[in-house]
């Protein structure tokens, strides 16, 4: 019976030296290519600190926008309408979003209609903004004959619904299908272990979707440029053209005037802090289980 030829101890360190270069050379590859990464991140965020941080007052909070010439102001109306916007936008969008990835996910496999939903979720995934708000327009604001915020949660909602959606059906798709088995072996229907056993053992990286669909839309102003369109006064109408901090932001960003370019750097640098404590805290409180449906 032939033997094996025995490697003599050069050819295993030669083996062995290769092997560490390569390891080397590929941690090397990824840490540059995270340093690649982060560094137009930092960038940007150090410059948007630098000119917005100096900008930043009491009255920017307190105050709605000084007419045209006049120095002082402040976005406070700005805030408080995106947050109705957006909260609006929540309400419509994460609920449906979420109904719609349990159904691909428990319901929907291997069917023409799931495969449907599926493939429209995609491309509704792709959509420029801008034409989120044009069909949010044509549906909503046409109809009405005016803007309203309305139109503008509606149409961010739109936004929101496919990001959430195909996040839900993989985070679903990771539940272990034994779970299920075992529930529907105890006679529990499968609506209810769909929502009460596949939804809660998914909650922490459904949250995660939801979050990050919340942060792609807090920063649109396209679509709201259509719908919402703006206000420079106090305004909680849900039928009325209503202020946002996008909206603002973009509306002084173009202006000839100084005084406006300095409140946009501090309306933009307020709205990333907003976005990115939204996102952290809820991942803290995610992570730390009070929202994966108790313990």
């Amino acid at each position: 019976m032939a033997t094996l030829p025995i490697r003599t101890s050069s050819v295993s360190r030669f083996t062995e030296v290769r092997r560490n270069a390569t390891n080397h050379f590929v941690t090397g590859l990824a840490i540059v290519s995270t340093v690649i990464v982060l560094v137009p991140l930092v960038a940007i965020l150090g410059y948007l600190l630098y000119k917005g941080f100096s900008s930043l007052n009491l009255a920017f909070f307190t105050h709605i926008p000084a007419p045209v010439g006049e120095p002082g102001g402040g976005m406070a109306n700005a805030i408080a309408g995106s947050a109705v916007v957006l909260g609006l936008a929540s309400l419509l969008g994460i609920p449906l979003g979420i109904g719609a990835g349990v159904y691909l996910a428990e319901y929907g496999r291997g069917r023409f209609f799931g495969s449907m939903v599926r493939f429209t979720a995609d491309v509704l995934n792709g959509v420029p903004s801008i034409v989120m708000g044009i069909a949010a327009y044509a549906l909503i604001v046409a109809k009405q004959q005016h803007f309203s915020a309305l139109a503008g949660g509606v149409a961010l909602a739109i936004m929101m619904v496919p990001t959430i959606t195909r996040t839900t059906e993989e985070m679903l798709a990771t539940v272990p299908h034994a779970i299920r088995e075992a529930a529907l072996g105890l006679g529990v229907p499968k609506w209810r272990t769909a929502i009460s056993i596949s939804l809660r053992t998914a909650s922490p990286g459904i949250i995660t979707g939801c979050m990050l669909a919340f942060a792609r839309v807090a920063g649109e102003t396209a679509p709201l440029l259509f719908t919402a369109f703006g206000n420079q006064f106090w305004s909680f109408n849900l039928s009325q053209p209503i202020a946002a901090l996008p909206l603002q932001i973009y509306v002084y960003a173009i202006s000839p005037y100084d005084e406006w370019h300095r409140l946009a750097w501090a309306g933009s640098l307020v709205l990333i802090v907003l976005i990115m404590v939204s996102v952290t805290l809820v991942r803290i409180f995610a992570n730390r289980g009070a929202l994966k449906g108790g313990s």
